[in-house]
């Protein structure tokens, strides 16, 4: 019988050899690092010559609160897994546009990629879904919804593409406007407005049909276009509104949190199933648990940035959704967007959002 001297060498023996593991997957950085200069790796951990080595593209830049979580999540994983498994984190769009990488996750050549529902829409409609205007009245409705049936719907839609989505999505955080002559209050002070949005014919039709006239144009020509007046507003998490400093050229800021959009974290379903079943389960975990901390962490920061811009003399105003939802409602929109979804997934939403058309 082993006494519990015995078991206490045993106990420390192991603990030695996962950490001698881990240290010797660390040490092949300095073999490998340099082919991958734009990777990220957690603090003290760099490339390591692992068993499974993947990629992880995203094209939010390293200084948003996505790229840094995800950082820590893939170093969290290497120490969890002995370092078996290594995934560099590639943020910036480095390994190419959004519609450049979900090409290359879908063919394998990219192992794991990270964008939001709105461009997964281009291949799954249903995708789309979290930017339904005006719909989620509260972050732990939308929460419920997507930890709960209308989350677990939308990641069975990934599969007949062979791709496999993790089971939370991050947070890309709610949507306001902003104009430089006149607050947001009312559908009716949208009309006749130059509005810029993204690409998204939700966002277009959600415009139109509020009155504005929507113009696609990149984020990097947004400020000189506010500036020169060629749009008279925008629209944009708080986050982004800071970091592209369009408090310069936008006075008002109606907070209508009128869209919202997620990051799904999706691999290749040949190269994630390639993986041992102990590791799938264990990168998983990591990367749920690290959603949450995500989420917290992007809901703090945005409370911060909009008393920065504040401080930056931006004026924010509450705006009732009641009268928006109506107008949309009238106009048509829910009864569109509810054709191109599908009624599972309409009911789904309405599950948790309530009734919307």
């Amino acid at each position: 019988m082993k006494t519990k001297s015995d078991q206490k060498v045993e106990q420390s023996a192991g603990v030695d050899h996962r950490r001698r593991n881990v240290m010797k997957a660390m040490a092949g950085a300095a073999a490998v690092g340099a082919f991958a200069p734009g990777a990220l790796f957690a603090p003290g951990i760099a490339r390591a010559q692992s068993k499974f080595r993947f990629k992880l593209g995203i094209s939010l830049p390293v200084s948003h609160p996505n790229p840094k979580n995800l950082t820590l999540a893939v170093g969290k994983i290497l120490e969890a897994t002995d370092g078996r498994l290594s995934i560099e984190v590639f943020p910036g769009g480095q390994l190419g546009s959004d519609t450049d990488m979900l090409s290359q996750v879908r063919s394998g050549a990219l192992e794991m990629f990270s964008t939001a529902g709105g461009v997964w829409g281009t291949l799954i409609p249903a995708c789309s879904i979290n930017g339904l205007a005006f719909a989620w009245p509260n972050s732990e409705t939308l929460w419920a919804a997507y930890d709960g049936d209308l989350g677990g719907y939308l990641r069975k839609q990934f599969e007949p593409l062979g791709l496999v989505a993790q089971n939370k999505i991050w947070d890309h955080g709610f949507r306001m406007m902003t104009t430089g002559s006149k607050p947001i209050t009312k559908p009716e002070d949208l009309a006749g407005l130059k509005f810029r949005v993204p690409n998204s014919p939700m966002a277009v039709s959600l415009f139109e049909m509020l009155g504005a006239s929507p113009t696609n144009i990149n984020f990097g020509e947004l400020y000189t276009a506010l500036q020169t007046g060629l749009v008279d507003g925008q629209e944009n998490p708080a986050v982004l509104i800071e970091a592209g400093k369009l408090y310069e050229v936008q006075k008002y800021c109606a907070l209508t949190s009128h869209m919202w959009d997620g990051f799904w974290i999706v691999s290749n379903k040949s190269r994630w199933d390639s993986l041992p079943e102990d590791i799938r389960a264990t990168a998983s975990r990591i990367f749920d648990e690290q959603a949450d901390i995500e989420r917290k962490e992007l809901a703090e920061l945005s409370v911060s940035t909009i008393e920065t811009l504040k401080g930056h003399g931006m004026v924010f105003n509450d705006v009732d959704p009641a009268p928006f939802r109506e107008k949309l409602k009238t106009a048509g929109f829910y009864s569109k967007w509810k054709t191109s979804f599908g009624d599972e997934a309409w009911g789904l939403l309405e599950k948790y959002a309530g009734p919307l058309g």
